[in-house]
């Protein structure tokens, strides 16, 4: 705690050259879309029509927006004018895997069009968000083979260094099939409809058991070779990401299922399909509340240390964020109290989280302290400074 009070307190430089903005931007940047992102779509699950809290909701999808907008303008113009740099990223084995929080990000806007953009949009919203979620699956599918492939083939990598920052790439497919889930009701083509249910769950299928193996590689790690360096902290939180959209993911099918009872070729499964989904759905989120009780231990063991501020800070969020969804609709699905007064605890949590993470954030950017690209780094340089720098 000591060490967030020493970041608030160092007084503020000046921004960066707009040029050494661009050449040093990271697609980790794109992690601040998801946690704002989220934020907005779990204050919508507790707002009324036309309250003050459905007001900031939309607010924060519209300031998110913004974000994204912003971070891709960048990014673009960084592979306009800096190429050479900028390829380097395929090869670093840490940076590499923050391109699966592109599309990511992008699932939150996509999301927030039924949740905002319906009433001021109508039926527009829809085809945007629809659009949208074709190119998010496709960009979910391309982080999901291809930076796989390039760890297997252009990058070194260690047992001892591995980080919950694997299943990023991964995760971006399952994030991609909850927003096909989302979108498909409000489709009016039913073909459309079971096509979007069906394919959604190939998408979580190309996503989830991958993860999960992974997650059991990562608990291996922990278990021989202990906690990832301070710096690393948040990487720790990572692992509630993909067990939290998982299960939210299995809710959403449980209720989207009905969409395929009209096809004679599917209705035989469709009530299959809705059982599977309540039940995966139960187990994933048992699995979660376990990594999450395990993630706030091992953050207090790090909080004795000092946590230093950098930019995998935002790793706290939409994992965290992902994991109250699937609370807030175990809530509605089973109207238990308490799992309605869980999601509202996990709610003030993450809020309390982003304040501090978007206040710190908005003070490194604006010093230049946060852009910073480790690719750009010789291997011999890549040092605890670096490493510090790093998420």
């Amino acid at each position: 705690m000591s060490q967030i009070i020493k970041n608030l307190n160092k007084p503020l430089t000046h921004l960066t050259s707009f040029q050494e903005v661009v050449r040093f931007f990271t697609p980790n940047w794109f992690a601040v879309t998801m946690g704002t992102g989220v934020l907005g779509l779990i204050l919508a699950q507790v707002a009324s029509p036309d309250s003050l809290i459905l007001t900031l909701a939309r607010t924060l999808w519209v300031i998110n927006i913004g974000f994204f907008t912003l971070f891709t303008l960048l990014y673009v113009s960084r592979w306009i004018l800096f190429p050479q740099e900028a390829t380097k990223i395929f090869s670093h084995p840490q940076m590499s895997m923050f391109l699966g929080t592109i599309p990511m990000g992008l699932a939150t806007i996509i999301n927030g069009f039924i949740s905002f953009g319906l009433p001021i949009l109508g039926n527009a919203a829809v085809d945007i968000a629809y659009q949208l979620w074709r190119v998010d699956a496709f960009l979910a599918i391309a982080c999901g083979v291809g930076l796989p492939l390039f760890m297997f083939t252009r990058q070194s990598h260690q047992l001892s260094s591995m980080t919950g920052l694997w299943l990023l790439p991964v995760v971006a497919a399952e994030v991609a099939a909850a927003s096909g889930w989302i979108i498909a009701p409000y489709v009016t083509d039913p073909a459309q409809q079971q096509m979007m249910v069906i394919f959604s769950m190939v998408l979580w299928a190309f996503s989830v058991p991958v993860a999960l193996s992974l997650l059991a590689i990562l608990l291996l790690r922990m278990a021989l070779h202990k906690l990832p360096p301070v710096a690393l902290s948040a990487t720790t939180w990572l692992a509630l990401g993909p067990i939290g959209t998982g299960s939210l993911g299995m809710f959403l099918l449980s209720q989207q299922s009905r969409l395929l009872a009209s096809n004679p070729i599917f209705e035989p499964f469709s009530h299959v399909m809705t059982g599977f989904g309540w039940i995966m759905g139960i187990l994933l989120w048992g699995f979660g509340a376990w990594w999450l009780l395990l993630a706030l231990g091992v953050t207090c063991h790090y909080l004795r240390q000092g946590i230093p501020f950098n930019l995998g800070w935002w790793g706290y969020t939409f994992p965290l964020g992902v994991f109250t969804l699937a609370t807030f609709k175990l809530a509605q699905l089973t109207t238990f109290l308490f799992f309605s007064a869980l999601a509202i605890v996990l709610l003030i949590l993450l809020s309390g989280i982003w304040i501090l993470v978007m206040a710190l954030t908005l003070r490194g950017a604006w010093s230049g302290k946060l852009f910073f690209a480790p690719c750009l780094q010789e291997s011999k340089t890549f040092n605890k400074e670096t490493e510090g720098k790093l998420f």
